[in-house]
Parts: C-alpha cells; sequence; structure tokens
C-alpha cells in the first residue's frame, strides 16, 4: 500500500505526449490574451470601429465555446489522435489565413475557422490524457496542460504588445505557424492511435444548433448589456435563457445527446462543474479590473501595469503541476477547498488596496490569487474527469472546457457590472478621469469582494462532496505507471 500511495513518476514517452497535448493548451492559451492588445491596431490598418474590431473577438469565442461538446462527441466517434491532429491543423491554417487578410471581413471569418480548430484542441486535450495515462498519473498530467494553458495566457499580451509594436498585428496570427506544424509533426509520431469509444454514435446537430445560439446570444448580451444599447443586450439574453431551456430539453430527449445529462444526478460531478465556472469567473473577473485600477488609480503606465498581472499567472503556472500531482496522491477534495480558501483570503486583500497601497503588495495578493486558482484548478479538472465512465469522458472534457470558456465570459461581464452600480453613473465619466481615485477605489473594492463571495460559495459547494480514493492509491494496473 505504501508503495501504490507514493506519487508515480511519468516515463519519457508518457512526459512526450502530455507535452505534445500541452502544446495544443499552450496555443489556445496564448490566443485567448494575444489579440486583445492588438485590437486598436487591427482597427486603424482596416480602417474601421472598435466595435466591429471586438467581433475579432467575439466571432472567434462564440464559434469555440459552442463546437467544444460536438468536437468531443466527435473524437469519441473517429477516434482522439487524428481529430485532434486534424484540429491542431485547421488551427494553423486558419491562423496564416488570419495573418494574411487584407479586410475585417476575411479576418472574422479566419478566426472562426481558427476557432473550430481550437475547440477540437481544447475539447480532446483533457480526455487525451484521461485515455493515454494510468489514472495515478491523472493529476499531474492534467497539471502539466494547465501550466502550459496559464504560460500561454501569460505570455499572450507581452507576446502580443512586442510582435504588434516591432513588426505588425499580423504577426500575432503568424506567431502560431512554427508551433503548430512542430506540434504536428511530433504528435503523428508520439500520440497511440486508439480505437474510438462510440464509433457507431452520431452528431447530435439539433443540440448543436441550439447550444449555438445559446451561447451565441448570451455572448452578445453579455458584451452590449453595458453599452449603448442595453435593450438589445436584454433581449439577446432574453433569447439566451430561451434556447438554454430547449437544449436541455433536447439533451434529455435525444437518442444520442451531446452530454449525458444522467450524469448530472451525481452531486460530484455536478458541483464540480459549476466550480470550474466559478473559479475562472473570479480569475477573470480579476485580470479585467485590475489594469484599469493599476492605471487609474495607482496612475501606473500600461506597460508597467502588464507586467503586475503577470504575478498571477506566474502563481498558477508554478503551483498547477505541482498540486495536480499531489491529488493523484491524497485524493482532489483537500487542495480544492485549500485552493478556494487562499483565492478567498487573495481577494480580500485585494479589496482592502487603495491609492496607497504599495506596488510590492498588490504583487503578493495577485500572486496568492494565481496560486490558489493554481491549487485548486488541476484537482478540480481531475476530479471532474474521474467522475464520469469512459464512454463520456470524451463529452466531459468538452463540458469542462466549456464551463471554463464561459466562466471567463461571465467573470468578465459580471464584474464590470458589479463595479458599474458600485460607482454609480459616475464610472461613465472614468474615461474623462472625472472620478476621484478614491470612489474608483471603492468600485474596485465591491468587485474584488464580489469574487470573494463567488471562492466561499466555490468552499461551501466542495465540503458537500464525498471524498473519493486517491487515483494514486487505486489497486490494480491502473494505479501503476507506464
Amino acid at each position: 500500500m505504501s508503495e501504490s500511495s507514493s506519487p508515480q513518476k511519468m516515463s519519457s514517452k508518457d512526459l512526450m505526449i502530455v507535452l505534445v497535448i500541452a502544446l495544443g493548451s499552450f496555443m489556445a492559451g496564448l490566443d485567448a490574451t494575444i489579440v486583445n492588445i492588438a485590437l486598436p491596431d487591427i482597427a486603424k490598418s482596416l480602417d474601421i470601429s472598435t466595435v466591429m474590431a471586438s467581433w475579432v473577438l467575439n466571432a472567434y469565442l462564440i464559434v469555440l465555446v459552442s463546437l467544444l461538446l460536438a468536437a468531443s462527441r466527435l473524437g469519441d466517434m473517429k477516434g482522439y489522435r487524428n481529430l485532434f491532429l486534424g484540429g491542431f491543423a485547421l488551427f494553423t491554417v486558419g491562423s496564416a489565413l488570419c495573418g494574411l487578410s487584407p479586410s475585417i471581413g476575411m479576418l472574422i471569418a479566419s478566426r472562426m475557422i481558427q476557432a473550430v480548430g481550437g475547440a477540437v484542441i481544447s475539447a480532446l486535450g483533457a480526455v487525451m490524457v484521461t485515455s493515454y495515462l494510468s489514472d495515478s498519473l491523472r493529476g499531474q498530467a492534467l497539471g502539466i496542460v494547465a501550466m502550459f494553458t496559464m504560460l500561454g495566457a501569460a505570455l499572450g499580451p507581452v507576446v502580443g504588445g512586442f510582435l504588434t509594436s516591432a513588426f505588425s498585428w499580423q504577426y500575432i496570427f503568424l506567431v502560431n505557424l512554427p508551433v503548430g506544424i512542430i506540434a504536428i509533426i511530433l504528435g503523428m509520431h508520439i500520440l497511440p492511435n486508439m480505437a474510438p469509444v462510440t464509433p457507431k454514435a452520431k452528431i447530435d446537430i439539433p443540440g448543436v444548433v441550439l447550444i449555438f445560439i445559446a451561447l451565441g446570444s448570451l455572448i452578445i448580451g453579455l458584451t452590449t448589456v453595458q453599452g449603448s444599447d442595453p435593450q438589445i443586450g436584454m433581449f439577446a439574453l432574453v433569447i439566451s435563457a430561451i434556447f438554454w431551456v430547449l437544449f436541455i430539453v433536447q439533451e434529455r430527449r435525444g437518442k444520442e445527446p451531446l452530454i449525458n445529462t444522467s450524469l448530472f444526478a451525481n452531486r460530484a460531478y455536478s458541483l464540480q462543474n459549476v466550480n470550474v465556472m466559478l473559479i475562472q469567473m473570479a480569475m477573470a473577473g480579476v485580470m479585467v479590473i485590475m489594469p484599469f485600477y493599476l492605471e487609474m488609480v495607482k496612475k501606473i503606465p500600461a506597460g508597467n501595469a502588464g507586467t503586475i498581472l503577470l504575478t498571477l499567472p506566474v502563481g498558477m503556472i508554478l503551483t498547477a503541476p505541482l498540486a495536480g500531482k499531489i491529488s493523484d496522491v491524497i485524493g482532489t477534495k483537500k487542495p480544492i477547498i485549500t485552493g478556494f480558501v487562499l483565492c478567498a483570503v487573495a481577494l480580500f486583500l485585494l479589496s482592502t488596496i487603495s491609492a496607497e497601497t504599495s506596488v510590492g503588495h498588490i504583487g503578493i495578493y495577485l500572486f496568492l490569487l494565481g496560486a490558489g486558482t493554481g491549487i485548486a484548478f488541476s484537482p478540480l479538472n481531475s476530479a471532474v474527469m474521474g467522475e464520469c465512465p469512459v464512454k463520456d469522458r470524451g463529452s466531459t472534457s468538452g463540458l469542462v472546457k466549456m464551463m471554463t470558456n464561459l466562466g471567463s465570459s461571465l467573470g468578465v461581464a459580471v464584474v464590470m457590472l458589479v463595479a458599474t452600480i458600485a460607482a454609480g453613473p459616475q464610472l461613465a465619466k472614468v474615461s474623462a478621469h472625472a472620478v476621484s481615485s478614491t470612489d474608483l477605489a471603492g468600485a474596485f473594492d465591491a468587485a474584488f469582494l464580489f469574487c470573494m463571495v463567488l471562492e466561499i460559495i466555490g468552499i461551501v459547494l466542495m465540503l458537500m462532496v464525498t471524498s473519493k480514493e486517491p487515483s494514486g492509491e487505486s489497486s490494480g494496473e491502473a494505479g501503476i505507471g507506464f
């Protein structure tokens, strides 16, 4: 028993498999943040409005999130290896087309092609790790994948800013080409070719259409409800609610649904999926609100503010692999709760900052938030994957990615809404710097406290989850690395 409960070591073959999958996560993380900083240059270069330029982000997000469940089911039907490599190829081609786009129409269309490939890469990562490696290695493997995702997201603004200023915005897309080509070549030689899990299954086309409309209208609603036309945003949110209901009805009645709704009868499966969304909401909310605090309250230049923000993903990068490995030995519940507690403490500390707070203290608080998120996130992914049977691992992998991206979208929109309500109508004058630092700091404090509440809800939900036997202590061949 003592031997099986000690941390298992990955073989070189295991590590290479994880690294190929992690390269996909790195590209997805990089592309999620690299575009934002280049939007002003894109708008200027293509002579379009800022609103139109924002669709370079929105179109990608809508297609990506909408196709995650469908991509997971297709992987179950056709096999993970070839579909993963095909998704990589499509993502790489889409990146090249983005870099060569002469107009906003072609750029948005190319981003949608890129998003289809990105959905495949994102959806299949966790299920491939779970399928190719033993259960005793699942946590640390998912931790490495999470680390690469966070590394990509952390480097996105830095790399994007450098490429845009040194060359042009086109290079933020062209930088994907060498990584994609290397990953495809490595994947062809390293990834195992396993038989499909459900080769005779069919894609739930009505479900795909319904979730596309539900998610698309949700993202449109969240991005416009705080703008100049809030009525359009509210209408889009109502449409989204209707289509979410229709999607749930379709999934319950459909013969081959995108997601097995009976899995949600498992309390641990349901609550931990919700926690994936909650922890992502809090992190995304802080990442969107913090630059405003640093630049408008602390009067720190944008370049220096970006460097300070790096402390958050650095905390995640340092803790995610270690937390995953530990969870393989002691189980997932304790690391998840520990991570949520650290996040709640960090957010409480962030809610106390003011114009007089030192940059050093702010960096420590952000690092602590990142460390807590990293400690919770890898075991959380492992726990959700461990709650479903083999035949549902593909759809669960897609669901986890969907909850992650949905959490990011909701976090950005809801946290900004909380800050707006806290500051009142004065926040509309921020662009003219007509609001005092004290009033702004109060609004941001309210936003941080809201994020803290999300983490506390996560702790409560985890306390309702029954602890399971650690995967590193499982008996039989599943617990032995190879």
